[in-house]
């Protein structure tokens, strides 16, 4: 591959770095951690609510959600979405995970946001998408079983 000008071994991993160091350049450290490390990505298996919801950004987020004892037991989520879409969604899934419905429910853009320190203007509708889909999958939830 060095033949070709291609890096490898060290050198590529300096430029991966790089690249990664200038794409999270002005994020907070906690966006950066969640951004390195999102949890709670992919489908549930057993879920008892479902919803897809696309954005004005044309951004769309799917989330699933798994209830036991009006807790949430577990929660998953798949975007087309940027690196910040996936990043608010996995801080919204990771927060509301073994929450009761109602504090889930409660998860706002701005807690997003005022967790991530801010975030760029460009940006803080990922918030507001991540945060609506998990109210909209709670609102199912409840439409659905009457809890």
């Amino acid at each position: 591959m060095a033949e070709l000008g291609i890096p490898y071994g060290q050198d590529a991993d300096k430029i991966a770095q790089e690249l990664q160091d200038a794409i999270l350049e002005g994020y907070s450290e906690n966006f950066k951690k969640e951004f390195l490390r999102p949890s709670n990505i992919g489908p549930l298996e057993r879920a008892d609510s479902y919803v897809r919801i696309t954005g004005p950004c044309g951004d769309t987020v799917e989330m699933w959600l798994a209830v036991e004892r009006g807790k949430i037991s577990d929660i998953g989520f798949m975007t087309d979405g940027c690196g910040a879409t996936i990043t608010c969604a996995s801080y919204v899934t990771r927060t509301a995970k073994g929450k009761p419905l109602e504090a889930a429910y409660g998860i706002t853009a701005e807690d997003v946001i005022a967790y991530f320190e801010g975030l760029p203007e460009e940006h803080k509708h990922c918030a507001k998408l991540a945060a609506m889909t998990l109210a909209a999958a709670i609102d199912k939830y409840r439409s659905e079983t009457g809890k």
